[in-house]
């Protein structure tokens, strides 16, 4: 986990989310967090609890666009999910307890990547020890004959030159057989796995695998195609799995970070009738996963007493006080993500590195065109924005998509017949394209 300070982390999420610098300190301090408490004695860091957080606003500011740039940002295990589409447990839908099966393979992930690198070298040269074999193969047996041409000495020779051809590339077209182990894959039943009631509790894949004869086919592909196949095959038996699962789990356990969106989806409305039982449930279901409890896995069981949960959630027919009362107590530290202005939206166009201004210079760049975004276009954009947003429903930065794929609709269906050119958009150019739709409040609901 790259050990960022939260003054870094801000300025690393200022790079591409606009906005929102209470939801950003509160974050950046929960991470910076997770490495202090790394720093402490045994005793005290068993006490230390993550403070959880809970973000607050319309949909389209910035709640997952943070949770899910800090993933990148800290390399610590993460998951996002949608609080919508669990259930109580005996209704149609997914076990909350499913979440943290996914944080522990994301850890897997994690664990493996770095076990990939350290073994990277010797596999590498596992793989060209059996291409070279297979390109050519050592005989049986040697003629000792004055004179004979199928002598060790020879033989080595024509083995380092295709081990230096096959360096420089050469041999890559070259077919050759290799033998491909076919993994049996298990019959699942109903109301196991992603599709039914609850994910196994048992790695079932692995025990039929066990269980049932492997099966190897023989391949013929490429010297390419087959570097790239022999190369999984080393690193599977060059690394301890046992290892790896336990490492991840540690790694999950003490680093991982689990963002449930949409959390406001699971307040029962007034009544608590129908869905709205399961509703309940799943905070009652979530309650133990966020006060820390043991998950069974595939891998082992996973406490989930540090692990860090950021709650997010748009809460406009209902408030965060609708929750369940252990359910509150459990994110102690609450952001409110404010509504986008008109200044907000002229710098989500312009400031970030990868801006939709930015996306669109390049996609059309590629077809030859080069396209010029003048200042007051960009604020006239930004206003058309802010405007639909008032008058229709409020979705925040993604009307900017809407805007954009509108006003560019056209130019990106010609671009390929221009050849090559330059197209300045300026605010005529905007008001052209987008006034007649805007003006009719109808029509901007279905189009804008």
């Amino acid at each position: 986990m790259e050990q960022l300070t939260p003054r870094e982390i801000v300025a690393a999420l200022d790079r591409h989310i606009v906005g929102q610098a209470d939801a950003k300190r509160a974050v950046a301090v929960a991470i910076r967090n997770r490495w202090r408490r790394q720093q402490l004695d045994d005793d005290l860091r068993r006490e230390v609890a993550p403070k959880n957080i809970l973000m607050i606003g319309p949909t389209g500011v910035g709640k997952t666009e943070i949770a899910r740039r800090l993933a990148k940002l800290t390399g610590a295990p993460f998951v996002k999910v949608e609080a919508s589409k669990y259930t109580e447990v005996g209704y149609y839908g997914r076990d909350v307890e499913s979440m943290v099966r996914e944080l522990v393979e994301n850890a897997i992930g994690i664990v493996r990547a770095t076990e990939l690198e350290s073994v990277r070298e010797e596999a590498e040269r596992r793989v060209e020890d059996r291409l070279v074999e297979l390109l050519a193969p050592t005989p049986h047996s040697y003629d000792v004959g004055a004179g004979s041409e199928n002598t060790p000495e020879r033989h080595e020779r024509t083995r380092e030159k295709m081990r230096a051809m096959l360096r420089a590339g050469s041999l890559d077209d070259r077919q050759v057989e290799i033998a491909v182990e076919q993994k049996m894959k298990a019959m699942m039943m109903p109301g196991m796995g992603p599709g039914g009631g609850g994910d196994m509790d048992f790695d079932l894949q692995g025990m039929m695998e066990k269980i049932l004869p492997k099966q190897v086919n023989r391949r013929e592909m490429s010297v390419k195609d087959a570097r790239r196949v022999l190369f999984e095959q080393e690193v599977e038996q060059l690394i301890n799995q046992e290892k790896v699962n336990a490492a991840a789990i540690e790694l999950a356990e003490n680093l991982g970070i689990l963002f449930i969106d949409e959390v406001d989806k699971v307040v029962a409305s007034e009544g608590g009738k129908g869905a709205d039982v399961s509703r309940q449930g799943v905070q009652r279901d979530l309650l133990p996963i966020v006060e820390g409890t043991t998950v069974q896995t595939r891998y082992g069981y996973v406490k989930t007493d540090h692990v860090l949960f950021v709650a997010a959630g748009a809460f406009h027919k209902v408030s965060p006080s609708d929750l369940m009362p252990e359910l509150q107590g459990r994110f102690p530290i609450r952001v409110e993500l404010s509504d986008l202005t008109k200044e907000d939206f002229v710098r989500i166009l312009t400031e970030p590195k990868t801006s939709l201004t930015r996306q669109y210079e390049a996609l059309l760049k590629t077809e030859g065109v080069s396209l010029d975004f003048r200042p007051d276009a960009i604020e006239s954009l930004a206003e058309y924005a802010f405007n639909l947003n008032q008058k229709t429903q409020n979705i925040g930065a993604r009307r900017l998509y809407t805007i954009m794929e509108r006003l560019l609709e056209e130019l990106s269906f010609e671009a390929p017949d221009m050849k090559m050119g330059r197209v300045e958009v300026n605010a005529a150019y905007v008001k052209e394209r987008l006034e007649e739709i805007a003006k009719d409040e109808d029509l901007s609901r279905f189009i804008l």
